[in-house]
């Protein structure tokens, strides 16, 4: 397996509020080190004749009053409004930032209709990288560890491309290895370009995290949580005893996030 990294909430000038070209988005997307992008613009289908550059996987962000989501693998030049009909055209359908602090951006739909959650969404305006919505989706995405969680930007103004990013274990890069990677849970989130974690079957390797908190679960709750060195290159060892999936939380010295994984389990651990 390989790791490709990426971006799959992401809005361009043809989004409210977007402010950059698909051009610039790309630009960025490359500097930020990411191989593939999701282009998920308000209610309407992405022109991949303007896409370019890297993996683009059409897609949406559907905006309903009762929350936003995602159609993610949507066939080019789709427009979807119920995730029943994003299914009929194969898209894999995401609940977008649960817990958005605006008018209808609180997720009143059924987790169940979903294949997936974003629990980490970008920065928006702020220069914060998480933010308490993120928290919020966080402690509600605990309750469901089975659905498989992702991060992404959420795109619209320049610097705020692959904070975070996503990065998934595929054999090869193509849109339906990313879809299939987000469905089974075979990716895991990262705060940026320079944070990186291995797995094996013994411990957990972290690196680009200086003086990190990193945090061991597993369903029934917190296995072992473990400091980093300043260095931001350590290895937790996990317990022999271990044979459940577990999940990783690695955060900053000040609280906020620096990578969070699915539940991982044979298919991450062995490779």
């Amino acid at each position: 397996m390989a790791t490709f990294r990426g971006d799959c909430h992401v809005h361009s000038l043809k989004s409210h509020g977007g402010e950059m070209t698909p051009a610039a988005i790309v630009a960025e997307a490359r500097a930020a080190g990411l191989d593939f992008l999701a282009v998920t613009e308000h209610d309407a289908a992405a022109d991949l004749a303007e896409w370019s550059g890297l993996l683009i996987i059409p897609g949406q962000e559907v905006i309903t009053p009762d929350g936003h989501w995602l159609a993610l693998g949507l066939p080019p030049g789709v427009v979807v409004r119920e995730v029943t009909e994003a299914r009929r055209h194969g898209a894999l359908c995401v609940a977008a930032h649960p817990f958005a602090p605006y008018p209808g951006g609180t997720l009143r739909l059924p987790l169940d209709d979903f294949d997936a959650i974003e629990v980490w969404n970008g920065r928006w305006r702020s220069d914060l990288p998480w933010n308490a919505d993120n928290e919020a989706a966080l402690s509600l995405w605990h309750d469901h560890p089975r659905l498989p969680a992702i991060g992404n930007s959420d795109v619209h103004l320049p610097g705020q491309i692959g904070a975070p990013q996503l990065v998934i274990s595929a054999p090869v890069l193509t849109a339906g290895s990313v879809l299939s990677a987000i469905r089974s849970g075979a990716c895991w989130i990262a705060g940026s370009a320079d944070i990186n974690l291995t797995f094996t079957p013994a411990a957990v390797r972290v690196t680009g995290a200086p003086s990190a908190v990193v945090t061991i679960r597993t369903d029934r709750g917190v296995l072992l949580r473990e400091t980093l060195p300043a260095s931001g290159d350590g290895v937790v060892s996990l317990p022999v005893s271990v044979r459940t999936p577990i999940r990783v939380e690695v955060r900053h010295p000040d609280g906020t996030m620096a990578a969070l994984t699915n539940r991982i389990g044979a298919l991450l651990l062995s490779d």
